[in-house]
């Protein structure tokens, strides 16, 4: 899985053997400069998920594509979350991703029920990278682990197809991944015993101000240009050679 925000980089990315892409609402910081995911509106998910999706109907793509529900357009009510989702699915999702522990298994039970198929996401949350501190690494003692293990197991029973875990210890994703067989998961920080993996486009081909993350690799700084980049992140990932337990996880 990659992050993409536009046709032409759906189409490289579909072309290269990419499963799925994610319309993520990281837009807000790569494309929008903003310091969070947080204001990010249902809008301008909207306006990427329909130019990723024409992206991939131009070429005849294969690859399943998800989009976030941004913050804002899912908490107030089961309600608003269908709302907010036939907006994305409308535009050419094929599945909404949602960030939350125990207080999203109403929601995504609501949504699975109506047909529309849904992603969980566990672990560090970015919508309320407020709320947690800032950027660290989840489920690092035993009661919070526990806790990341009793949300998987709700939300594997209310329906989420996906489970993304992000910034989690590899062997809690390992264990997770282990005990979810009816939910794929998807890693993101969180080593290489999870299903798959998901980058941000950005960052896997070293586009990114500042320090990138520790989970990220640069796919372009050996590659011949973007198509050769995504190739080789997509060979790497079905090969397990990324991420590198010893170099991307905690």
């Amino acid at each position: 899985m990659l992050t993409a925000y536009d046709a032409t980089f759906a189409a490289l990315a579909d072309a290269a053997g990419v499963d799925c892409l994610l319309v993520g609402d990281s837009l807000g910081m790569v494309c929008q400069g903003h310091g969070s995911t947080v204001g990010v509106s249902l809008e301008a998910m909207r306006y990427h998920t329909d130019s990723v999706a024409r992206g991939l109907r131009r070429v005849q793509g294969s690859a399943w594509l998800i989009a976030d529900l941004p913050f804002g357009s899912y908490q107030e009510s089961r309600e608003q979350a269908l709302r907010s989702a036939t907006v994305l699915m409308q535009a050419g999702a094929q599945m909404v991703k949602l960030e939350g522990g125990g207080w999203t298994v109403d929601t995504v039970r609501f949504l699975t029920e109506r047909g529309i198929p849904v992603c969980a996401h566990l672990g560090f949350t970015p919508q309320t990278v407020h709320a947690l501190g800032g950027y660290r690494v989840q489920g690092r003692d035993d009661g919070s682990a526990a806790r990341l293990r009793e949300d998987a197991r709700a939300l594997e029973e209310a329906g989420a197809a996906l489970l993304v875990l992000e910034m989690v210890p590899a062997a809690l994703a390992r264990a997770l991944s282990a005990e979810r067989p009816r939910c794929a998961t998807i890693g993101i920080g969180a080593g290489s015993g999870t299903a798959g993996q998901v980058l941000v486009m950005h960052d896997m081909l070293g586009i990114h101000l500042g320090r990138p993350p520790k989970f990220v690799q640069d796919f372009m700084a050996q590659a011949q240009g973007i198509e050769g980049a995504l190739r080789a992140y997509v060979q790497a990932v079905k090969a397990g050679r990324f991420p590198d337990d010893t170099l991307h996880a905690w």
